[in-house]
């Protein structure tokens, strides 16, 4: 009965985790679950403790670690990103369906432009927001001299936001985002790397020589990588994760100028 759980919980999870790992994380939300309950009633019985509602509960069960959870490729892609962004004192700088958070921090030394296929629903000076297929992108050859693309294009055409289901979804991105790049301007790039797969309907991980084939067009500046122990490496050399199960490929791309 316990393998049918994690079996399902596999699947209601998505990330390809062994069966072992979806028993322990199940295991641990039941434990976690418990003692919710235990220090709710033993808050209840502290001097000068407020009411307690079943109606206002709000249980938070995985937060009971030693340390700050962090996921490294989002966490270290932002840097990287920010950082180069940032050095290049852009005015300007477009970005297609990145994480928002990382976004809306670049709009605090330069003017961002979003750019998703799904709304985003704020407002904050220096951000524009366009709705946009990254298929078909809204803007002409050759605009835009600074640009942005993290762990996006692994996803298009698998069906995962609600996008059309297309085998050459990441192939046609690259295309596209090549299509936009200014003559001598930067492509800031990621997507996981390692062995060719398509783990459905999550994400396609590409061999490092897969996306520079896809932006044939462009000059490589610089590679780094999150490994697959979640180590940033910077100056990394692409063919040492050909054979990786889940590493980030963080790809910094220029169009030569004319």
């Amino acid at each position: 009965m316990l393998s049918v759980a994690s079996r399902g919980y596999r699947w209601l999870r998505g990330h390809g985790a062994s069966s072992a790992s979806s028993i322990r994380r199940t295991l641990k939300w039941v434990s976690s679950y418990a003692q919710y309950w235990r220090d709710w009633r033993a808050y209840q019985r502290m001097q000068g403790a407020e009411p307690l509602s079943f109606q206002d509960r709000y249980p938070c069960l995985t937060e009971r670690d030693s340390t700050n959870a962090v996921d490294p490729h989002y966490f270290y892609q932002a840097v990287w990103a920010g950082k180069l962004i940032a050095q290049q004192e852009t005015r300007a700088h477009v970005d297609v369906a990145s994480d928002c958070r990382m976004v809306g921090m670049l709009t605090c030394f330069t003017q961002v432009t979003f750019i998703d296929i799904r709304p985003l629903d704020v407002e904050i000076e220096g951000l524009a927001t366009i709705l946009g297929d990254i298929r078909f992108l809204p803007l002409t050859d050759g605009s835009v001299p600074s640009l942005s693309c993290l762990n996006v294009a692994e996803h298009v055409g698998l069906g995962r936001y609600g996008d059309p289901l297309d085998p050459y979804g990441t192939v046609r991105a690259a295309a596209e985002l090549s299509r936009v790049l200014a003559p001598g301007g930067s492509l800031y790039f990621s997507l996981p790397v390692g062995r060719s797969r398509v783990q459905f309907n999550a994400h396609r991980i590409h061999t490092p020589q897969q996306i520079l084939n896809y932006f044939a067009d462009l000059e490589l500046r610089g590679y780094s990588v999150v490994d697959d122990n979640g180590r940033f490496i910077q100056r990394a050399d692409p063919a040492a994760f050909e054979q990786a199960r889940y590493a980030l490929g963080l790809f910094w791309l220029r169009k030569p100028d004319r």
